[in-house]
């Protein structure tokens, strides 16, 4: 038994260094000469920022959606809102709004096809079956729009959370003696791993200016991209700071400190708010909970022995 099992110990060891030599000439090698050689220029992020021109062809759902949706009929004025609202929303492709109306379209008939199948269920009264099918076709062309308006709102918030962090970064590059577009470009870099939506966006800043348009209108882009106002007014902080030639680095940091401010001052009023909020869920969740842990053993006493004794009395 012991021939065997030496064996079986020297096929294991050798296993398990022949797998380590091909993992490290296969996988771990080429990945460390990788990183010696540096990032590069164009990254994914910067891709799907401006969209790349030899993307892959839609799926096909998208691609039925699309279909569907370039059939409305609509402004150009309309188009061009929704545009807004769907990069706001982190959408940028040019087929977004046609997929978009194509969703729309497609949610209104599945819920009149649901109002139509529990119509079977109601009472015979035609002007509820109406109600029905004009009620599930209203909420079947809103759900979409209701979740773009929370998809914006989220990412809204994630860029707002987001800044501080940012703004640290940027006093620190900026006192270090870089220039605002190499601090922002450094920035954007530094933030794809943290926060990749607000890295995205300041990529997209710096390749707009690498094609042209000027620094103010890049970050004025920026601020319609995205909505936020306190993106907005750190734009706002930035042109004048770089138009009339005051301290960059002293701005940014009272920006910052700003936003840490306000945004303890928002966690703290969440806080105080929590008490208010539970009084419901404890008046009918915890408490008849509560009351049975506490008050049952002496009911059932109670029912036990008070009820017979009662009985033998009359």
């Amino acid at each position: 038994m012991e021939h065997p099992l030496l064996i079986s110990i020297c096929a294991f060891c050798m296993l398990m260094v022949l797998m380590t030599l091909l993992g490290y000439r296969t996988f771990y090698k080429p990945g460390k000469f990788l990183k010696l050689l540096g990032n590069p220029v164009i990254t994914d992020s910067a891709k799907r920022a401006v969209g790349d021109p030899m993307e892959s062809e839609p799926s096909t759902v998208v691609g039925l959606l699309r279909r569907i949706g370039s059939q409305v009929p609509s402004s150009a004025a309309e188009i061009a809102t929704l545009r807004t609202e769907l990069v706001r929303g982190g959408f940028r492709s040019d087929s977004a709004p046609a997929v978009f109306y194509g969703l729309r379209i497609v949610s209104t008939l599945i819920m009149l096809g649901l109002g139509v199948a529990l119509q079977s269920s109601l009472p015979p009264n035609p002007a509820m079956k109406v109600a029905l099918l004009g009620f599930g076709m209203a909420s079947g062309w809103i759900l979409p729009r209701f979740v773009l308006e929370k998809c914006v709102a989220k990412r809204q918030e994630i860029l707002r959370l987001s800044m501080p962090d940012m703004l640290d970064l940027l006093v620190v590059s900026i006192e270090a003696g870089l220039g605002l577009d190499q601090a922002i470009q450094h920035v954007g870099r530094e933030l794809q791993g943290s926060h990749p939506q607000l890295g995205e966006e300041l990529s997209l800043v710096i390749l707009e200016m690498r094609a042209g348009k000027r620094r103010s209108d890049a970050l004025r882009n920026l601020a319609e991209r995205t909505g936020e106002p306190e993106l907005r007014k750190l734009v706002a902080i930035l042109i004048q700071n770089d138009r009339f030639g005051t301290s960059m680095g002293e701005s940014l940091r009272t920006h910052s400190d700003y936003l840490r401010t306000k945004r303890r001052q928002e966690a703290e009023e969440r806080a105080g708010k929590v008490g208010v909020k539970l009084v419901f869920p404890i008046f009918f969740f915890i408490l008849p909970s509560m009351l049975v842990v506490a008050a049952g053993p002496g009911l059932l006493q109670i029912f036990k022995y008070l009820f017979p004794m009662m009985k033998q009395i009359q």
